[in-house]
């Protein structure tokens, strides 16, 4: 089964507003023309919806970096799928390493993360990958399992056709050290078959996983030929258009 390609841009903590519209507006004008490959960049929340006004009508997409469970209420500080959509997002990061480490992020909680994106007409990107203490003890694959089956609790199939996969090693997120191909290989196809025995073969084929952690030009091509692995969620490297564009662009 085709699956398209994904390039995800996480911006993180980075550009003020008119930063963010300035590189976003350049990379709109390298990937015009670009063709079979998905893109999106999730800028800050405050950038969001001035970052929409510098896509609109492109091929590049937006994305949340993160939202919250319920639709409204008493929740000082977060924003709901809705929010988020009206802003102009497309996709949602849900459970990034960096939202479980420093605050506290739970499976149960990116569930039902998971579950409003779906509801609220985004793509969630729900990201996994163990730390380097866990995979030093062998833990890799218990500790996927964990994160996979407790964060899409109570899902079935047919709920899940938007979904994205993304494996990040916690060990190589903006460490300058990736996983080897080897490694990668094991890993997603690890991730298809635990989704195969899940939720059925039709989603295992069909859903896409992106594997994340110190993604650069020079290293795209060679993990983008890996059979199971359908596109990349970038850090750094997407922080500058010109460089992106190089892993947009990879060689297929």
């Amino acid at each position: 089964m085709s699956r398209t390609p994904l390039i995800a841009g996480n911006w993180k903590m980075f550009k003020t507003g008119p930063e963010a519209v300035a590189e976003a507006t350049r990379l709109v004008e390298l990937a015009s023309g670009v063709a079979n490959t998905d893109i999106m960049i999730a800028p800050t929340l405050l950038s969001l919806p001035l970052v929409s006004g510098a896509v609109a009508g492109s091929n590049v997409k937006l994305g949340v970096q993160n939202l919250f469970y319920e639709n409204e209420g008493a929740y000082t500080g977060e924003v709901s799928a809705g929010m988020a959509k009206a802003a102009g997002a497309e996709y949602a990061i849900i459970g990034h390493s960096e939202r479980r480490q420093y605050f506290g992020e739970t499976d149960d909680a990116v569930c039902k993360k998971v579950k409003a994106s779906i509801d609220g007409g985004i793509i969630p990107i729900l990201c996994i990958g163990e730390t380097e203490a866990q995979r030093d003890e062998e833990k890799t694959f218990s500790v996927l399992d964990k994160q996979i089956t407790n964060g899409l609790n109570s899902f079935c199939s047919r709920d899940l056709d938007p979904l994205v996969l993304a494996y990040e090693p916690v060990w190589a997120i903006g460490t300058g050290k990736t996983a080897t191909p080897e490694q990668v290989a094991e890993i997603h196809e690890y991730i298809r078959s635990l989704i195969n025995r899940l939720f059925g073969n039709e989603l295992a084929m069909s859903i896409r996983i992106l594997y994340g952690g110190s993604v650069k030009p020079d290293n795209v091509s060679e993990l983008m030929s890996l059979g199971d692995v359908d596109g990349a969620l970038v850090g750094g490297a997407s922080l500058d258009a010109d460089a992106f564009i190089q892993i947009i662009r990879y060689d297929r």
